[in-house]
């Protein structure tokens, strides 16, 4: 059953005093959230692998690849929306916003399948609802250290000197400090000396029959000796996450209402499992979701003022993609 926000955080709070494991998922609008057990999570069709950390045996043995036969949006239909988002930018009304679509694709072979046979640092199956293979960890707690990690720029790694022409990009640059500083400000509302640990180092991931560069920071704070028995008051107080939404962060969910021409739903949400006594967790990117209309593959990129609309159409397409052995 699905619980609203509030039910949700007093039994989060509750499992964490009882240093008791619970799987949590979160929607974008922090209306909606799912927590349970890590048996009764199986048991109702909630599936996941948190970087090794799961609650269904090993499926290692499996390997295959997918043709997603995707129907891409046009680029008019982007720019339709790239411009309502681009005008309140340059009214100030938001510095960086994350803007995405839906993807209509068929894939050939089930949820269930898409979630034993690809590979990511976050796997979740929702129920045969969606599929999530993510590469992005939203927060960590480890003995009462909380610390996140935002994801900001992306490139194809086949390019010549893609590792220092991601660097060096003026937009990538301003996107990815606007996101920092939001997250920074996120942490600041739960925990005590806040530090940058590490800013703009780059990662490779695999996506689909390609890699991508993808840079990251790392951020974190000291969270009070009694942080388990708030666990949800801190979840929600740094939702929804900075890097899938924008900054300033209420107003851009505003204009995020208006600009885009689907509802998240559950993508780019969060979902998390806590052990007892540390916490991982992240954010609801790489989607896929099953509708009586069929299926989507929901993505999407960070906008600026100095973002251009073929470059943010063409990142929107590249995430489009399952990650196989």
């Amino acid at each position: 059953m699905l619980l609203n926000k509030d039910a949700a955080v007093l039994r989060m709070n509750k499992y964490g005093n009882q240093s008791k494991p619970f799987l949590f998922v979160v929607d974008f609008a922090c209306s909606s959230v799912w927590v349970g057990e890590k048996q009764e999570s199986c048991n109702k069709g909630v599936l996941f692998n948190f970087d090794g950390v799961s609650n269904y045996p090993s499926q290692s043995d499996l390997a295959g690849k997918l043709d997603l036969n995707q129907k891409n949006i046009t680029f008019k239909e982007y720019e339709r929306a790239f411009k309502k988002v681009k005008s309140a930018l340059n009214r100030g009304d938001s510095y960086l916003l994350n803007l995405t679509f839906s993807t209509p694709v068929q894939p050939a072979c089930s949820l269930k399948d898409i979630f034993h046979l690809s590979r990511a640092k976050y796997r979740l199956l929702f129920q045969d609802r969606f599929v999530v293979f993510s590469p992005e960890t939203f927060i960590q707690i480890r003995k009462g250290k909380i610390s996140t990690f935002p994801m900001k720029g992306t490139i194809d790694a086949g390019l010549p000197e893609a590792e220092s022409k991601i660097l060096a990009n003026n937009k990538e640059m301003a996107e990815h400090a606007t996101v920092v500083d939001l997250l920074r400000n996120d942490l600041s509302r739960v925990a005590t000396e806040i530090k940058v640990e590490r800013y703009r180092y780059v990662e490779e991931i695999q996506a689909g029959n390609k890699n991508l560069l993808q840079v990251s920071s790392t951020i974190s704070g000291q969270l009070a000796a009694d942080y388990k028995s708030h666990l949800g008051e801190i979840l929600f107080e740094m939702l929804p996450a900075g890097s899938i939404s924008g900054a300033p962060k209420n107003r851009t969910l505003e204009i995020i209402e208006m600009a885009e021409t689907h509802q998240r739903g559950f993508y780019t949400g969060v979902a998390g499992y806590f052990d007892g006594e540390n916490l991982d967790s992240c954010v609801l990117i790489r989607y896929i979701e099953k509708t009586e209309a069929g299926f989507f593959f929901k993505s999407g990129g960070g906008i600026t003022f100095k973002s251009k609309a073929t470059e943010e159409y063409k990142e929107l397409i590249d995430k489009i993609y399952v990650p196989f052995a």
